[in-house]
């Protein structure tokens, strides 16, 4: 067996050439990929929907003789507040659960932007169903209802 040696001669200059120019073709190829995809997070919608109108909205609460408000702030699509209005001193001591209640609620309504799946305390149990009811009411009229 008689072994003929090949040499092969390859320029620097035309190594560094393929390199770079192979190294901008993945380059173009994954742009093209990123920019076609669809967009995951909008799960083919192209544009949030309304959920809301915005606006500030209120649900009463009567409690003995007293009118308590709860007010909710909401503007297209976030639950922005949610406060006590008209709650003087003699009903919040009447109450006393009624403010830490609230804002148990306040807290989570905020972080899921969602009446559903909330969590209270069995001593908040009442005070919290009925002040979930009142925003959940306050919710109500601030659905946003498209035109067909």
């Amino acid at each position: 067996m008689s072994s003929k040696t090949k040499i092969v001669v390859l320029h620097m200059k035309e190594l560094i050439y393929t390199a770079i120019f192979a190294v901008l073709g993945i380059l173009l190829i994954l742009l093209l990929i990123f920019m076609f995809l669809p967009d995951s997070k909008n799960n083919g919608q192209s544009e949030e929907t309304m959920q809301y109108v915005a606006g500030v909205y209120t649900s009463s609460i009567q409690l003995n003789d007293n009118a308590i408000d709860v007010e909710v702030a909401v503007d297209a699509n976030h639950i922005n507040s949610i406060s006590l209005i008209n709650l003087d001193e003699t009903t919040a001591a009447m109450y006393p659960l009624m403010q830490p209640a609230l804002d148990n609620l306040t807290q989570q309504i905020y972080e899921t932007q969602s009446l559903d799946d909330i969590s209270y305390g069995e001593d908040t149990q009442y005070t919290s169903t009925v002040l979930l009811n009142a925003i959940r009411s306050a919710l109500e009229k601030a659905v946003y209802i498209p035109e067909n």
